[in-house]
């Protein structure tokens, strides 16, 4: 049983429900399971979620999931392939990282310690 507080599910806004199964497939490798036309769960590395068609992203944004890469320049490589929209590089103490926008509009980053 998990315990009060633990990360237990993440849903994100999902325009386009085809688009974001062959993005995040394509670059994470993340599986799906389909709920109808408007909703698909994901598990991805031990971690489950969604997309649901209904929600829409906000122009101010919303929280920032922030996924590793041991190998940050092809990690952004792959985004860019799969039609992601690169729109920031950041470098800091510890690491670095950059953001995307995935094909529903929303933003996510990918960072490493290296």
């Amino acid at each position: 049983m998990p315990i009060d507080g633990t990360l237990d599910y993440i849903e994100l806004p999902g325009t386009d429900i085809p688009a974001t199964k062959v993005f995040y497939k394509t670059v994470f490798g993340w599986s799906f399971t389909d709920y109808g036309p408007d909703y698909v769960a994901f598990e991805a590395c031990g971690r489950d979620g969604g997309f649901n068609a209904e929600h829409k992203v906000l122009a101010g944004g919303g929280p920032l999931i922030v996924l590793y890469a041991n190998d940050l320049d092809a990690m952004e490589a792959k985004v860019r392939a799969a039609g992601g929209e690169i729109i920031s590089h950041q470098s800091f103490e510890g690491g670095r990282r950059f953001h995307f926008r995935d094909p529903n509009g929303n933003e996510l980053a990918v960072w490493t310690k290296r």
